[in-house]
C-alpha cells in the first residue's frame, strides 16, 4: 500500500499570453518534487499523438522530468503498472475516456493513484476523466466511450475551463451555470466544480487546496455545504467515498470576503439523503 491520493487537477494546458502548461510550471515541481523522474504521459486526448508528445516532452524535459508518452509502448497496462507518475492531458474527453477503456485503462489507473499512491496529474479533458464522470465536460460526443463513467479519483465532477455568465453578452446560447444546474435537476448527481482558466486543484488524501489566481465555483443539488462523514476504508473501491476537505488560500488563516467586499462565512449543515456521493466530508466557498 502506498501513501495517499495526490492529485494536480488542472483546468487548462495553456493560458492566454503564455506556453504550454506555463502558467501552472511551478505547481507541477513543487507536486512532482524530486524523487519522480520520469512522468507517464497519456495523449490519448488529442488525434495527432506523435506532436503531442513532443510538445508535453519539452515541457517536462524542461522542468527536469523525462516523460514516456504511452501510445509509444506495446504494452500500456504494463507502462501503467510501472509508472512513477501519470500526466493526462487535454483535448476531446469522450475520445480520451473512450481510449481509456479500449486500453483496459480504468482499473489500473485508479490502483496506481489509489492504492500505491503515485501522482497523477490531469489537465482539462486529463482533469475531466479524474473525477466520478465526464458529464459536465464543455466537448462534443465525437465518439461513443462504453460508459461516461470515468476514474472516481474525487468524489464530483469538474468543469474546466468554467465561464461566469457574462451580463453584457449578446449571444442567448445557455451559460455554464444554467447547464450544470440543468445537470443537477437530474436525482443522484454530484456536486461540481467550476475550475476558471488558470486553476486547479491540489489533492493530498482527504484535503484539496485551490490554487492559481482566478479560484472557483462550487455548484450543488441542495443550497447547503455538505458536510457528512464516512468510515474509512482502504479498499480502492471506496477511496472515493472517504471524506475529502477542500479549502481556499484564502480559507487558511485569511479573511473571506463576498464579492461586494463583506465578510462571509462557510455554511455547516448537515445533509441527511442518501444519494450516492454525498457520504463525504466536502467544505468549498462559492467564490
Amino acid at each position: 500500500m502506498g501513501g495517499p491520493r495526490r492529485l494536480l487537477l488542472i483546468s487548462n494546458s495553456t493560458l492566454h499570453g503564455g506556453g504550454y502548461l506555463g502558467h501552472c510550471q511551478q505547481h507541477i515541481q513543487s507536486f512532482l518534487g524530486q524523487k519522480v523522474k520520469r512522468v507517464l504521459f497519456i495523449p490519448y486526448a488529442l488525434h495527432d499523438r506523435d506532436a503531442y508528445a513532443r510538445t508535453a516532452r519539452e515541457k517536462f524535459e524542461s522542468l527536469g522530468y523525462g516523460l514516456d508518452s504511452i501510445h509509444e509502448s506495446c504494452d500500456p497496462v504494463e507502462a501503467v503498472r510501472k509508472s512513477e507518475a501519470i500526466f493526462i492531458g487535454g483535448g476531446n474527453t469522450f475520445r480520451l475516456l473512450k481510449a481509456l477503456y479500449d486500453n483496459s485503462l480504468i482499473h489500473e489507473i485508479r490502483k496506481r493513484v489509489l492504492e500505491d499512491g503515485i501522482p497523477y496529474m490531469g489537465s482539462s479533458a486529463g482533469t475531466n476523466v479524474a473525477t466520478i464522470s465526464i458529464n459536465t465536460t464543455n466537448d462534443m460526443p465525437i465518439v461513443y466511450p462504453p460508459s461516461l463513467k470515468a476514474l472516481e479519483l474525487v468524489p464530483f465532477n469538474i468543469n474546466p475551463h468554467y465561464l461566469d455568465p457574462d451580463v453584457k453578452r449578446t449571444h442567448m446560447g445557455e451559460t455554464r451555470e444554467e447547464r450544470i444546474r440543468q445537470y443537477h435537476e437530474e436525482p443522484n448527481t454530484p456536486p461540481v466544480l467550476g475550475l476558471r482558466e488558470g486553476t486547479m486543484l491540489l489533492v493530498e488524501g482527504d484535503k484539496a487546496t485551490l490554487q492559481g489566481v482566478t479560484g472557483a465555483r462550487l455548484f450543488l443539488r441542495t443550497p447547503y455545504q455538505i458536510k457528512q462523514r464516512h468510515k474509512a476504508s482502504s479498499n480502492a473501491a471506496d477511496a472515493t467515498k472517504q471524506k475529502l476537505i477542500i479549502t481556499t488560500p484564502a480559507a487558511q488563516g485569511q479573511e473571506l470576503t463576498d464579492s461586494e467586499g463583506k465578510v462571509t462565512t462557510v455554511p455547516d449543515a448537515e445533509v441527511k439523503n442518501n444519494e450516492p456521493y454525498h457520504n463525504l466530508e466536502l467544505w468549498m466557498l462559492k467564490l
